[in-house]
Parts: C-alpha cells; sequence; structure tokens
C-alpha cells in the first residue's frame, strides 16, 4: 500500500469503525427485540439527541465550562508540581508518594467532601476535573525532566551553566513531548471528573441531565448524554493532539516513518 493510500485509509477508519458499530448495535437491539428501556437503538438515541437538542446543549456547555476550567488549572498546577518535582530528587522523594495518595483517592467519594467546603453547582465539578487531570501532566513533565542525562549535565556545568540553564535551555525542551502527550490523557479525565461531579453535586450539566433521565427511565436521553461526552471528549483530544503535532512534531518524526513505511 502508498503512503498515501494509507493516510486516506488512516483518515478513513475512525468513521468507518464508528459506523459498522452502529450498524451492529442497530440490528441486534431489532433482532432480538430489547426493550427500548434497556437498551435503546441508535436511531432513538439519534432521536433523543433531535427532541431534547436545547436542554442537552445547555448542559453540554455547562459541562465544558467546567471541564475546561478545571483543565485549565490542572495544567497550571501540574506543570508546575512536575517541574519541580522533576529538577530535584529530594523534593521529588518527599512529593512523588503524596501525589500518589492523593491520585488513589476516589474521586466520587472525595466529591461530598468538596460541597460541604463549597456548595452545590461549578466549584466542586472544576475542582473534581482540577483533581482528575493533574496529575498525569505532573507525572509525565517530571518524567520529561528526568530524560536528561547526568553526562550532558555534567558538560554543560563545565562549560559555566548555571542549574537554571539546564532547566530552561535542556530540561524543558526535552519535557515538551511528554507535556503534550499527558494533555490528550488529561482533558479526557476533566471530562469524566466534571461528570461524576455534576451527578452528586449539582442542578445543571450533562451529568445531571443523565441522573435526571435515569430517574425517569428516559434511557435514549441517557445515551444521549454520554454521545455528547464522547463527542466532546474525542475533539478535544483531537485539538490537543493537533498542537502536539504542532509543537514537538520532531518527537513524533519516527513514529510518522515506521507507520507511512518510509
Amino acid at each position: 500500500m502508498s503512503p498515501k493510500s494509507f493516510r486516506r485509509l488512516e483518515r478513513a477508519m475512525p468513521w468507518i469503525v464508528i459506523l459498522g458499530l452502529l450498524i451492529a448495535w442497530e440490528i441486534t437491539v431489532q433482532a432480538l427485540h430489547v426493550r427500548k428501556f434497556i437498551l435503546p437503538p441508535p436511531t432513538d438515541v439519534y432521536a433523543a439527541l433531535i427532541q431534547y437538542h436545547e436542554p442537552i446543549l445547555l448542559n453540554s456547555l455547562f459541562t465544558l465550562e467546567n471541564t475546561l476550567a478545571g483543565f485549565g488549572i490542572g495544567v497550571i498546577v501540574g506543570l508546575v508540581l512536575g517541574l519541580t518535582i522533576g529538577s530535584s530528587r529530594l523534593i521529588y522523594a518527599g512529593l512523588y508518594p503524596l501525589l500518589i495518595g492523593i491520585n488513589s483517592v476516589p474521586k466520587a467519594a472525595v466529591v461530598p467532601l468538596l460541597v460541604i467546603w463549597m456548595g452545590i453547582g461549578q466549584a466542586p465539578a472544576i475542582t473534581t476535573a482540577f483533581m482528575l487531570c493533574f496529575f498525569p501532566i505532573a507525572v509525565n513533565v517530571a518524567m520529561g525532566l528526568a530524560t536528561t542525562e547526568p553526562e550532558l549535565e555534567d558538560v554543560l556545568r563545565s562549560l559555566g551553566a548555571s542549574k537554571l540553564d539546564i532547566l530552561i535551555k535542556v530540561g524543558l525542551p526535552r519535557s515538551m513531548p511528554y507535556f503534550f502527550a499527558s494533555l490528550k490523557v488529561s482533558i479526557t479525565l476533566a471530562f469524566v471528573g466534571a461528570v461524576i461531579s455534576e451527578t452528586i453535586a449539582s442542578n445543571d450539566g450533562v451529568g445531571y441531565m443523565m441522573l435526571q433521565a435515569a430517574s425517569q427511565f428516559r434511557t435514549p436521553l441517557i445515551f444521549a448524554g454520554l454521545f455528547v461526552i464522547a463527542a466532546m471528549g474525542i475533539i478535544t483530544y483531537m485539538l490537543f493532539a493537533f498542537l502536539e503535532n504542532r509543537m514537538t512534531g520532531w518527537a513524533l518524526r519516527k513514529q510518522t516513518i515506521m507507520m507511512t513505511g518510509g
């Protein structure tokens, strides 16, 4: 297969897989006569998207706002923590176990505590999104800094470079591929955190809408909410994948050559 044909097939593959899954879903549900309140066919989910498009749009924008706010805070905190941990072995030894412990706590169990501190609404959702997304960023940035060879640091010091010079001119460029890769993971986790909080401590958002639909057995609307969350996650993931390719394309060059057979 030529590289041009491979790239065309690669671009078409997601749509082929999604379309195939939807067709298989529709045929299976219709053939087995599955009740719609248990598993609605894709056509009913589409009908729910059209019927409830206004509340879906409003709640989706609310969720997107919470997600991006929490993600933005997570990027700043994760980047600062990653630089701090990755540049000092003592700080790494002191903070890394604490970060692992914080990340291991189920965030759904933290939301009731956030409600006590912040009330219901946007604040718990933003905080939960932040708590889920900052850890991958911090870990990846710290890992990127750790890839700097000790021999290179010794040479740079012998040439008069300070620790700050090494961090800015060598460490930061080395960590950028790890940083942008972590953004793709973190944005999807931020959506998870925001929706979790909305199902527990909010009167708006896709999570709240899905909870209300579940209480009324409106299963197609639940699936419509899931579809919207997935769509927002895919779009934001692709955005950061584009930024990753633009900002750190040099790090992806080997992978691109291997995939195209060059």
